[in-house]
């Protein structure tokens, strides 16, 4: 008897263990297995294979505030294009925001990396300005938001307004930044992240060291364009392996000691999470996107 009830306490406590014990991350099959909501429309802006960006016009009458989306996929197109954003679009959309869905250049592509990836991203700002008040859109209220690589091209897309080599991205202005498992620090970043993530392509993203251009991190990573200028949010999930919170945090102490006005908010969940409707980590995010827009958040 003295057995059986010491082997039903045993039971009792791993089945209380694995009740107590936070969920697994959701995996991309999770997310992509969806079916895939369309945009409104594609706008092209020029004759390059990436220089477009999808539209998700919300209902009503405009002009509708903007969410800049800028999608991640370790800066590689083999990973991730802009379609892997679609689901947080059609959430965005429905929630009465309107959505420029920008894509970009992949290091593995021909002519991404530098300065090719952040050009498209720099022209891509520069379109949604000269053409946004004519498709509805109210280019005065525009938040960029970007999801891991895409969390690091946002915010530089915000201090990119100071590099006279990509004068495009000081065609508009933005409200602030929204990043989620975002990589903002390079080279911190490089040995915390996956290396497939990124120290594998570095240097395709930020180009080489030359005598013209010592230092490749000047004008590609974040951290060295500080103070940014506008309000910044970093969202990290706690179990997120690809951008952990501890990123987030030194983020937002480095762009706060910099001037910046810098919020951390941590979520539940995973990397995929960020940007799954339908996950607190998603409603947190929504949150975030409307208030900093001024919009209802209810």
């Amino acid at each position: 008897m003295i057995r059986i009830l010491a082997a039903l306490c045993f039971c009792f406590l791993l089945a209380c263990s694995a009740e107590d014990a936070p969920p697994e991350p959701m995996a991309w099959p999770d997310l992509t297995e969806r079916p895939l909501p369309e945009p409104t429309r594609t706008v092209r802006f020029g004759p390059g294979g990436t220089d477009l960006a999808d539209l998700w016009l919300p209902e009503g009458e405009g002009p509708h505030p903007v969410v800049l989306m800028i999608h991640g996929g370790c800066w590689q197109k083999d990973i991730a294009d802009r379609t892997l954003m679609n689901y947080a679009a059609e959430a965005l959309r429905a929630q009465g925001l309107a959505v420029w869905n920008a894509e970009y250049r992949g290091v593995d592509e021909e002519g991404g990396g530098y300065p090719g990836t952040f050009s498209d991203i720099a022209r891509s700002a520069e379109a949604l300005a000269e053409r946004g008040p004519g498709l509805g859109l109210s280019t005065g209220r525009v938040v960029a938001y970007g999801h891991s690589a895409g969390g690091h091209l946002a915010l530089w897309l915000a201090a990119a307004r100071q590099l006279p080599a990509f004068p495009a991205a000081s065609r508009l202005d933005l409200d602030g930044v929204v990043s989620t498992g975002g990589l903002a620090d390079l080279a911190e970043a490089e040995p915390v992240t996956l290396p497939s993530c990124l120290a594998d392509v570095r240097e395709r993203l930020t180009g080489t060291a030359s005598s013209e251009r010592p230092d490749p991190y000047a004008d590609t990573s974040p951290d060295r364009l500080l103070p940014l200028g506008v309000a910044q949010v970093s969202i990290h999930a706690e179990n997120d392996r690809i951008a952990p919170p501890a990123l987030g945090e030194s983020w937002t102490q480095e762009a706060r000691a910099a001037g910046d006005a810098a919020q951390l908010v941590r979520v539940p969940g995973g990397h995929v999470e960020l940007i799954a409707p339908g996950t607190p980590a998603w409603g947190e995010t929504v949150r975030v996107l409307k208030d900093m827009l001024g919009e209802d958040a209810s």
